[in-house]
């Protein structure tokens, strides 16, 4: 057999379908499934987006290609949406609509850096940023997190950390795994560390919609020079309730997403229609809406803590939007060996922390999007359950 790209061997593979088989063993002794193992949504959209959605796809103008870079209507109507959630002046040239925001971040790494370069990827990191950096040839260059700092970058290692090949850092806010929220002052300052250094700042905002909305969750597109530094992304997907569709966007300055067009031509032509004709209207009309989700989210989130308050030995680290990361009791035993107990004997998936980087083999990323809150008012009693009977949790007692 011809060989193939070593880049491509050498990047790990898809990780959750391996966990998802650890629920074959499972006997449905403490009750159904409950998977904690992907960011999904909860609650479907509402029926009435759902309805404009169908009634785009059967539109002739839905089976034709559309503008590389999005619809102008959406694009439109997110750059009317961004400025207003952050205070700033931002135009349709501005963005460019994506397959989900997966595809977002990988082609502006392609944009920012070439194989043999360096970003710098805060860890724990969410692996399919890791896993695309692989195939790229890009070094991740780990910026080393903890849950003393509540898992917040800290600048100063970062700048550390920098040297001629690198050409980006990247933020994830509100984060996935760990679920902290960064605050405004350390995003400000990474900006100022990346402008000083002639880097990119690269902020994955995909959970931004879960968050408290009293304050924007950051100051950047307030700077009069932001277009100089700093790259946005975004996942309609997971604000609308839509990752089937597989929708996110870029945020950057014109000429960046005048080259960034270049790959999505490449990648994806255009953006599927059907989902993009509808969503200008879903912009302007489920605010409503998704300041409900976002209670339904709050509401998920202090059930998650006050279930895991009642859990002996173990402890939530960080918590926030769609995820906790929660510390195992059990010192010395890998983080896969806890998770797929867990799956196993008490029908809870989570993932384990080495999935997300070096050094995690004391947490699991929980996640609990897709969960309510009577199902999440069980969960202590699962995690017990396992503290009780696991053969590795007897040798810890």
């Amino acid at each position: 057999m011809n060989s193939l790209n070593t880049n491509l061997l050498d990047t790990a593979t898809p990780p959750i379908p391996e966990a998802q088989a650890w629920l074959d063993g499972y006997d449905g002794r403490l009750g159904p499934v409950v998977s904690l193992s992907q960011a999904v949504p909860g609650d479907a959209p509402p029926q009435a987006f759902l309805d404009r959605i169908s009634d785009a796809a059967r539109t002739p103008d839905a089976t034709r290609y559309g503008d590389i870079f999005g619809d102008m209507a959406l694009r439109s109507a997110y750059a009317s949406d961004i400025s207003s959630t952050y205070g700033a002046d931002l135009r349709p040239g501005n963005t460019a609509i994506t397959a989900g925001c997966n595809q977002a971040f990988f082609v502006t790494m392609m944009a920012l850096a070439k194989s043999g370069e360096a970003i710098l990827l805060p860890a724990p990191w969410y692996f399919n940023h890791k896993m695309t950096l692989d195939m790229l040839g890009i070094e991740a260059r780990p910026l080393p997190l903890s849950h003393e700092a509540g898992f917040v970058p800290d600048p100063a290692v970062a700048a550390d950390l920098i040297d001629e090949k690198v050409r980006a850092i990247v933020l994830v806010t509100p984060n996935n795994p760990t679920g902290a929220m960064y605050p405004a002052g350390v995003i400000d300052a990474f900006h100022k560390l990346c402008a000083d250094k002639g880097i990119w700042l690269v902020v994955d905002e995909t959970y931004r919609d879960f968050i408290s909305k009293k304050m924007p969750p950051h100051r950047l597109f307030s700077s009069p020079n932001w277009q100089e530094t700093v790259i946005s992304l975004y996942s309609f997907s997971k604000a609308y309730a839509i990752p089937g569709h597989r929708l996110g966007a870029i945020v950057a300055d014109g000429e960046v997403i005048s080259q960034i067009g270049k790959i999505l031509d490449c990648v994806q032509i255009c953006p599927a229609r059907a989902a993009q004709m509808a969503l200008p209207w879903a912009i302007d009309n489920l605010r409503q809406w998704r300041s409900a989700a976002l209670e339904t989210i709050m509401q998920r989130i202090a059930a998650f803590a006050e279930t895991m308050s009642r859990a002996d030995g173990w402890e939530i680290d960080q918590i926030g939007a769609y995820f906790a990361y929660v510390r195992h009791p059990f010192e010395g035993v890998a983080s896969t060996q806890v998770a797929e107990a867990l799956a196993r004997q008490c029908g809870v998936l989570a993932l384990p922390g080495s999935y997300f980087g070096p050094g995690q083999e004391r947490h699991l990323r929980v996640a609990f999007a897709n969960v309510g809150v009577e199902a999440i008012a069980d969960l202590g009693q699962r995690f017990d359950a396992l503290t009780a009977t696991a053969p590795f949790a007897k040798a810890h007692a």
